[in-house]
This record gives C-alpha cells, structure tokens and sequence, in this order.
C-alpha cells in the first residue's frame, strides 16, 4: 500500500514524501513551516492527483525527464524524482495518480502539532 510520509526537515521544516507500495518516493513536496501545512498539501496531493491537467511535465537542463503536480491555485504541491525517460515521466505520473487518494499518513516527524 502506498503512503505520505511527513518528517522534519535539519533547518526546522515539515515535508512529505509520497512513496508507492515498492517503497519508491514517487513525489516529494516543498518545506513547509507549520505541520498542519504540511497535512494540507498532503490533501492537497490527493485531489489535485486526479486531473491529468495538474501534472507539469518538464526536462532538467542535464536531460532528464521531471513533473510538478500543480494545486488549483497554480502552486507545485510536489517534484517528482528525475527519470531517464518521458516514459519513466509518465509511469511516475501514473504511479501518483493511482497512487495517492487511498495513501495511509505516516508520520514520522516526532511532532505532536
């Protein structure tokens, strides 16, 4: 089963991981300051995951293949890792997209709040 992982980043920060079934991170988000932040985008993750015209396609300047899942509101809720191909891109956009609306929240961020 698939699941969001939250931990705390060195500089004090919250972020997410989603990670398919294989244990594979297939999206990470950005830092977030507050937990309940963080919990948001994972939400945020799970809707936005469902509309194939959230996914931002993109190429790295070294060539490699990424996305960005983009919020309603037009912000990256989460970067992909880098594939060696469009094909890897797309699978990973898959894996998300089966993935993410039925993920268990782990949390792994010692925090109560």
């Amino acid at each position: 089963m698939a699941k969001f992982e939250i931990t705390k980043r060195k500089n004090g920060e919250f972020q997410f991981n989603l990670k398919a079934s294989n244990g594979e991170i297939i999206l990470t988000s950005e830092g977030y300051k507050a937990k309940v932040s963080c919990k948001n985008g994972i939400e945020s993750v799970k809707v936005n995951s469902q509309n194939a015209e959230h996914f931002d396609k993109k190429v790295s300047s070294n060539g490699k293949f990424y996305f960005n899942l983009i919020a309603s509101n037009g912000q990256v809720v989460g970067t992909s890792e880098m594939y060696e191909s469009e094909s890897g891109r797309n699978n990973g956009i898959a894996s998300v997209m089966r993935n993410a609306p039925d993920a268990i929240l782990f949390d792994l961020s010692n925090e109560e709040k």
